[in-house]
Protein backbone atom coordinates (compact mmCIF):
# COMPACT_ATOMS: atom_id res chain seq x y z
CA UNK A 1 0.00 0.00 0.00
CA UNK A 2 1.34 3.34 -0.90
CA UNK A 3 0.81 6.42 1.20
CA UNK A 4 -1.18 9.02 -0.60
CA UNK A 5 -0.82 12.66 0.10
CA UNK A 6 -4.11 14.16 1.26
CA UNK A 7 -4.79 17.32 -0.59
CA UNK A 8 -6.27 20.07 1.54
CA UNK A 9 -7.91 23.02 0.00
CA UNK A 10 -7.50 26.53 1.27
CA UNK A 11 -5.83 26.63 4.65
CA UNK A 12 -3.01 24.65 6.10
CA UNK A 13 -4.13 22.20 8.78
CA UNK A 14 -3.58 23.60 12.28
CA UNK A 15 -3.37 22.10 15.74
CA UNK A 16 -3.00 23.46 19.25
CA UNK A 17 0.76 23.63 18.82
CA UNK A 18 0.66 25.72 15.63
CA UNK A 19 2.18 29.16 15.81
CA UNK A 20 0.00 32.23 15.88
CA UNK A 21 0.41 34.99 13.34
CA UNK A 22 0.85 38.59 14.41
CA UNK A 23 -2.83 39.33 13.68
CA UNK A 24 -3.90 36.27 15.66
CA UNK A 25 -1.79 37.35 18.68
CA UNK A 26 -3.29 40.82 18.46
CA UNK A 27 -6.78 39.29 18.27
CA UNK A 28 -6.11 37.09 21.33
CA UNK A 29 -4.88 40.04 23.41
CA UNK A 30 -7.71 42.33 22.33
CA UNK A 31 -10.30 39.60 22.87
CA UNK A 32 -9.09 38.97 26.43
CA UNK A 33 -8.68 42.66 27.28
CA UNK A 34 -11.65 44.23 25.51
CA UNK A 35 -14.30 41.53 25.64
CA UNK A 36 -17.58 43.14 26.62
CA UNK A 37 -16.37 46.57 25.54
CA UNK A 38 -16.07 45.84 21.82
CA UNK A 39 -17.94 43.50 19.52
CA UNK A 40 -16.15 40.55 17.95
CA UNK A 41 -16.24 42.35 14.61
CA UNK A 42 -14.56 45.43 16.15
CA UNK A 43 -11.92 43.28 17.85
CA UNK A 44 -11.11 41.54 14.56
CA UNK A 45 -10.93 44.88 12.75
CA UNK A 46 -8.60 46.32 15.42
CA UNK A 47 -6.45 43.21 15.06
CA UNK A 48 -5.98 44.06 11.39
CA UNK A 49 -8.59 41.95 9.59
CA UNK A 50 -10.57 43.53 6.75
CA UNK A 51 -13.82 45.20 7.76
CA UNK A 52 -15.77 43.23 5.15
CA UNK A 53 -14.72 39.86 6.61
CA UNK A 54 -14.02 40.77 10.25
CA UNK A 55 -17.11 39.04 11.63
CA UNK A 56 -16.29 35.81 9.78
CA UNK A 57 -12.63 35.93 10.87
CA UNK A 58 -13.67 36.41 14.51
CA UNK A 59 -15.96 33.39 14.28
CA UNK A 60 -13.22 31.28 12.71
CA UNK A 61 -10.63 32.34 15.28
CA UNK A 62 -12.93 31.40 18.16
CA UNK A 63 -13.96 28.05 16.65
CA UNK A 64 -11.87 25.26 18.26
CA UNK A 65 -12.24 23.05 15.17
CA UNK A 66 -10.92 25.72 12.81
CA UNK A 67 -8.40 27.49 15.07
CA UNK A 68 -7.50 25.29 18.05
CA UNK A 69 -4.20 27.14 18.50
CA UNK A 70 -6.01 30.49 18.88
CA UNK A 71 -8.55 29.04 21.33
CA UNK A 72 -5.68 27.53 23.36
CA UNK A 73 -3.86 30.89 23.37
CA UNK A 74 -7.04 32.64 24.61
CA UNK A 75 -7.42 30.07 27.39
CA UNK A 76 -3.78 30.57 28.45
CA UNK A 77 -4.04 34.37 28.30
CA UNK A 78 -7.17 34.32 30.47
CA UNK A 79 -5.44 32.11 33.04
CA UNK A 80 -2.49 34.51 33.04
CA UNK A 81 -4.80 37.50 33.59
CA UNK A 82 -6.72 35.67 36.32
CA UNK A 83 -3.48 35.00 38.16
CA UNK A 84 -2.30 38.57 37.72
CA UNK A 85 -5.53 40.31 38.74
CA UNK A 86 -7.21 37.62 40.82
CA UNK A 87 -8.04 38.09 44.47
CA UNK A 88 -6.51 35.99 47.18
CA UNK A 89 -6.54 36.60 50.90
CA UNK A 90 -2.94 37.77 51.20
CA UNK A 91 -3.16 40.21 48.30
CA UNK A 92 -6.49 41.55 49.58
CA UNK A 93 -5.11 42.17 53.07
CA UNK A 94 -1.92 43.76 51.70
CA UNK A 95 -3.87 46.10 49.40
CA UNK A 96 -6.18 47.19 52.22
CA UNK A 97 -3.18 47.84 54.43
CA UNK A 98 -1.58 49.93 51.68
CA UNK A 99 -4.84 51.90 51.29
CA UNK A 100 -5.00 52.43 55.06
CA UNK A 101 -1.40 53.61 55.27
CA UNK A 102 -1.80 56.00 52.34
CA UNK A 103 -5.00 57.40 53.84
CA UNK A 104 -3.27 57.95 57.20
CA UNK A 105 -0.35 59.72 55.52
CA UNK A 106 -2.81 62.01 53.71
CA UNK A 107 -4.80 62.73 56.87
CA UNK A 108 -7.89 60.92 55.58
CA UNK A 109 -8.69 59.24 58.87
CA UNK A 110 -12.18 58.16 57.90
CA UNK A 111 -10.86 56.28 54.85
CA UNK A 112 -8.12 54.74 56.99
CA UNK A 113 -10.64 53.52 59.55
CA UNK A 114 -12.82 52.05 56.78
CA UNK A 115 -9.85 50.22 55.23
CA UNK A 116 -8.85 48.81 58.61
CA UNK A 117 -12.46 47.82 59.33
CA UNK A 118 -12.62 45.98 56.00
CA UNK A 119 -9.36 44.20 56.82
CA UNK A 120 -10.91 43.06 60.08
CA UNK A 121 -14.02 41.87 58.27
CA UNK A 122 -11.91 39.90 55.80
CA UNK A 123 -10.11 38.28 58.74
CA UNK A 124 -13.47 37.40 60.37
CA UNK A 125 -12.76 39.59 63.38
CA UNK A 126 -16.26 41.06 63.33
CA UNK A 127 -19.55 39.26 63.67
CA UNK A 128 -22.29 40.56 61.46
CA UNK A 129 -25.72 39.61 62.66
CA UNK A 130 -28.87 40.08 60.74
CA UNK A 131 -32.29 38.93 61.71
CA UNK A 132 -34.98 38.36 59.15
CA UNK A 133 -38.47 38.39 60.52
CA UNK A 134 -41.24 36.94 58.46
CA UNK A 135 -44.85 37.84 58.91
CA UNK A 136 -46.67 40.93 59.96
CA UNK A 137 -49.08 42.19 62.56
CA UNK A 138 -51.92 41.00 60.33
CA UNK A 139 -50.83 37.42 60.96
CA UNK A 140 -50.75 37.80 64.76
CA UNK A 141 -53.65 36.96 67.02
CA UNK A 142 -55.27 39.67 69.10
CA UNK A 143 -53.72 38.24 72.26
CA UNK A 144 -50.24 38.25 70.66
CA UNK A 145 -50.65 41.87 69.60
CA UNK A 146 -51.76 42.91 73.09
CA UNK A 147 -48.87 41.00 74.64
CA UNK A 148 -46.36 42.65 72.30
CA UNK A 149 -47.79 46.11 73.01
CA UNK A 150 -47.62 45.54 76.77
CA UNK A 151 -43.97 44.40 76.47
CA UNK A 152 -43.11 47.57 74.57
CA UNK A 153 -44.88 49.68 77.18
CA UNK A 154 -42.99 47.93 79.98
CA UNK A 155 -39.70 48.60 78.19
CA UNK A 156 -40.64 52.26 77.93
CA UNK A 157 -41.65 52.35 81.59
CA UNK A 158 -45.32 52.97 80.92
CA UNK A 159 -47.82 50.82 82.71
CA UNK A 160 -51.14 50.77 80.95
CA UNK A 161 -54.49 51.44 82.50
CA UNK A 162 -56.21 51.05 79.14
CA UNK A 163 -58.11 48.17 77.63
CA UNK A 164 -58.48 47.48 73.94
CA UNK A 165 -61.96 46.40 72.93
CA UNK A 166 -62.74 45.88 69.26
CA UNK A 167 -60.10 48.36 68.12
CA UNK A 168 -61.16 51.08 70.59
CA UNK A 169 -58.95 52.19 73.45
CA UNK A 170 -60.87 52.79 76.65
CA UNK A 171 -59.68 54.18 79.94
CA UNK A 172 -60.67 51.70 82.68
CA UNK A 173 -61.28 54.57 85.09
CA UNK A 174 -64.08 56.07 83.03
CA UNK A 175 -67.77 55.35 82.89
CA UNK A 176 -67.48 54.74 79.14
CA UNK A 177 -66.32 51.20 79.83
CA UNK A 178 -69.57 50.33 81.52
CA UNK A 179 -71.52 51.64 78.53
CA UNK A 180 -69.47 49.57 76.06
CA UNK A 181 -69.76 46.47 78.22
CA UNK A 182 -73.55 46.88 78.32
CA UNK A 183 -73.66 47.29 74.56
CA UNK A 184 -71.49 44.19 73.97
CA UNK A 185 -72.73 41.88 76.71
CA UNK A 186 -76.16 43.26 77.54
CA UNK A 187 -77.34 44.94 80.73
CA UNK A 188 -75.88 43.57 83.92
CA UNK A 189 -77.22 44.13 87.38
CA UNK A 190 -74.67 45.50 89.79
CA UNK A 191 -76.97 45.94 92.76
Amino acid sequence: MSKQKIETRGRKPVSEISRLSKKQWTFVNLYCDKQGELTLREIAQEAGYAATSAHTRAYELLNPRLSPHVVKAIRERRAELAEKYGIDFGRHMRDLQRIRDTALNNGAYSAAVQAEFRRGQAANMYVTRSEVLHGSIDQMSKADVEKALNEVKKQLGQESTEKVIEGEVLDTRSDVLETVEERLFGPTSKH
